[in-house]
This record gives structure tokens, sequence and C-alpha cells, in this order.
């Protein structure tokens, strides 16, 4: 069996890659100036990149099933990479719809492959502490942008642009396929130590999955969670500008501890949630949520807005890192992936759906505020299906853990 640090270490070694995504308002500014871009056209490709993450890893679970960590990754690896240099030739060509292509299509398939392919097997490695598990390498995802963005900052003020995609893309080809090579399932002896990973490995399918009501109850409160998270994200700094008068340097400077506590959110509260329990963690995340979005509409001090921001992004991260352990304890670790992939979905559509409805709703009030009461509103419908969940939504599995061992003794 492999060391399941290690594996740790492979999983978070991907998502820190792909996790780099998330610094991309860095590069938007030099993107506009060498292309002649609008923002919207150059905030589109970010747009198509976190559609295409979700839409990949919801068709594209079975596939990793299939295949298994090892050559999922590798696929993930090619497409991720293939998305840097082709968006390198895109510049160079002063190609808009190859800079779609390339970064927001080929380069956002690499992400929803990249994002599920390590989770279901770190899962296996750690049955008994599934949130912490999964929070490592989710982590792995929030914390990149904060290696990823100073980086790319100094490659493309250093090499020029089209370098910074074309030297980025080789690193992250060496780490990610070194980390895809050592992803591997566990192998499981018979014995009381390993009946705990066998035991990990049940569960239903996915399209059972998905035939429930728990699924469809995990993908809303999903959506909603995000859709919320990444609209904030997306006018964190403007705002905290038009709304308590912060300098732009500040407001930098807030952004940057954004991306530190996205990643320590994701650690904290999906190991929280391994003593809490994922149904609880949910509902403390929503009932804090509530009262947070609503704060913020009234609030007029620097120090309650930043408070208020922090406090919402480290739940936004939560509730990535939290997903997958939740899905496992409900659907079991089968086909894990597989419905991880389809409850990203909900992150694709998000994507799209947040930023729209948070400038939508500020062109046409002229205001912050109505938009961050209608988001309190909407964790209040959260937090009642959360709690239902707790309740009602007993774990589904099939296979028994007696037919399981008797079958693995046979094969050996």
């Amino acid at each position: 069996m492999r060391n399941r640090w290690l594996i740790a270490l492979a999983a978070i070694g991907i998502h820190i890659c792909i996790g780099s995504v998330y610094a991309w308002s860095v590069l938007t500014k030099p993107i506009m100036q060498q292309m002649g871009l609008s923002l919207k056209q150059t905030t589109w490709a970010f747009s198509l990149a976190i559609l295409f993450l979700g839409l990949s890893a919801g068709f594209l679970g079975s596939f990793v099933e299939k295949y298994g960590p090892k050559k999922s990754g590798l696929t993930a690896m090619i497409f991720f990479v293939s998305g840097m240099f082709g968006t390198a030739l895109a510049i160079k060509m002063n190609n808009l719809s190859l800079l779609y292509i390339f970064y927001g299509v080929i380069g956002g398939v690499g992400l929803g492959i990249g994002y599920i392919t390590p989770v279901s097997t770190l899962v296996k490695y750690f049955p008994n502490n599934r949130g912490f598990a999964t929070g490592l390498a989710i982590m792995g995802f929030g914390f990149a942008s904060l290696i990823a963005g100073p980086l790319m900052q100094y490659l493309t003020a250093q090499y020029g642009l089209i370098n910074n995609f074309l030297i980025l893309g080789c690193i992250y080809m060496i780490i990610m396929a070194v980390s895809a090579a050592y992803l591997k399932p566990p192998v499981n002896n018979v014995s009381e130590s390993s009946l705990a990973v066998i035991r990990g490995s049940r569960g239903i399918s996915a399209n059972e999955a998905l035939k429930t009501w728990q699924f469809g109850a995990l993908w809303w409160i999903f959506f909603i969670n995000i859709t919320c998270g990444i609209g904030l994200l997306a006018v964190a700094s403007p705002m905290a500008q038009d709304v308590v008068k912060m300098t732009p340097a500040a407001a930098a400077s807030m952004v940057g501890i954004i991306g530190l506590l996205n990643g320590l959110g994701r650690i904290f509260w999906s190991t929280l949630s391994d003593y809490l329990g994922r149904g609880y963690t949910y509902a403390v995340f929503f009932a804090i949520e509530i009262v947070a979005f609503w704060q913020l509409a009234q609030v007029s001090s620097m120090m309650a807005f930043e408070t208020l921001i922090f406090l919402i992004i480290t739940c936004y991260g939560g509730g990535f890192s939290c997903m997958p352990a939740y899905l496992s304890d409900i659907f079991g670790t089968r086909q894990l992936s597989a419905i991880h992939g389809r409850i990203l979905t909900a992150w694709g559509i998000a994507g799209v759906v947040g930023p729209f409805l948070v400038s939508w709703l500020r062109e046409s009030t002229n205001s912050y505020s109505i938009t961050l009461y209608f988001f309190s509103v909407c964790f209040i419908l959260n937090l009642i299906i959360a709690l239902v969940l707790k309740y009602k939504g007993k774990k589904l599995q099939s296979g028994n853990l007696a037919k399981i061992k008797e079958k693995m003794i046979k094969a050996l």
C-alpha cells in the first residue's frame, strides 16, 4: 500500500497547480493591454474555465472511476497544460476565440478532471477522517492563488506575458505528472486493521445517487453557497472601496488575506466536520452566513466589513472541502468521483450566475445592499434544507461488509 501522507501530498500537488485559476485577476490587465480587450471580454475566459470545470467534472466522473486516479491525473495534466500553452499561442496571435478555447474550454476540462481525481482515492486512505482528508487536497486549491499570484506577476514582469504561460505550463506539467504517477487506490489486506478501508469502499452508484432527494438537496445548497460566495469574491475589492472607502492598496491586501482564509477555512471546517458531523457543520455555515450577509449590507466600519468578509469566505471554502466527505457519508465511496463530479456542475453554473447576479443587481439598484440582503434570505432556505438533511438524509448503502470481505478472501 502507498504511504497515505504521500498520497495526500500528491493530491495537494495536483490541486495547487489547477488552483492557479483563482489567480486569473493578476493577468487580467496584462491580457487586456496586450490583446486590446475589454474587461468583460477578458473575464469571460475565467468564467468559461469555471463553467467547463463543473461540466467536465459532472460528465467525466465515470471516466475517473473507470480508468483510475493515475490515468485520470495524467489526462488532467494534458488538458490543463495544453490550455496553458494554447493560451500563450492565443496571446501571440491576438486571437480572442483561441483564448476562450484553450484557457476556457480545454483548460477548464483539465480543471474538472484534476479536481475530482485525487478526492475518492484520498478518502479511502483516511476512512475515519474523511473531512480532514478531503480538506487537505481542496485546501491546496484554495491556497494556490497565494503562490500563483505573485509568481505570475513576477514572470510576466521579467519574461513577458507569453513566456509566463509557457514557463508555468512546464512547471505544472512536471508537478502534475509526478503527483498523478503516485496516485493509486489502496490495496486492502483482509485484516481487522483494513476493515475500515473495506467499509469505506461500499456505496451506491452515481446513477442511483442522482435519483435520490438527498442528491438534489446537496446540489442546491452547494449551488447557493458558491453563487453567493463567488459573487462576493468577484466584487470584494471595488465593494470595499465604495462602501467603506478603503484605498486600492488596502483592498488588494484584503483580497490576499481572502485567499489565505479561503484555504484555511477548507482544512479547518472539514476537520471540524469529522467531530461535529457534516450535517451540523453545514447548518453552522448557513447560520453564520445569514447573519454575516445581513450585517454586511449595513456595515460602515472598515474593521467590521473585513471581519464579515473573512468569516463568509471561510464558510465558502469550507463548503467545498466538506462536500466530498458528506457525499461519502450518504452515498459511500463506491463511485465517489462520479457523484462528486455531478455535484460540481453546481460550481460551473454558479461561476457564471454569481458574478452576473451581483453585477446586474448592483447596476439595477446602484447599491450592494439589496444583493447582500437577497443572499442572506437564500441562506435561510439553505439552513432549513441542511437541517432536513441532517435528520432525514440517512446513509444510503448497497453492499454488505461481510460479502466484500468474503470476496477479498477468495481473491487472495
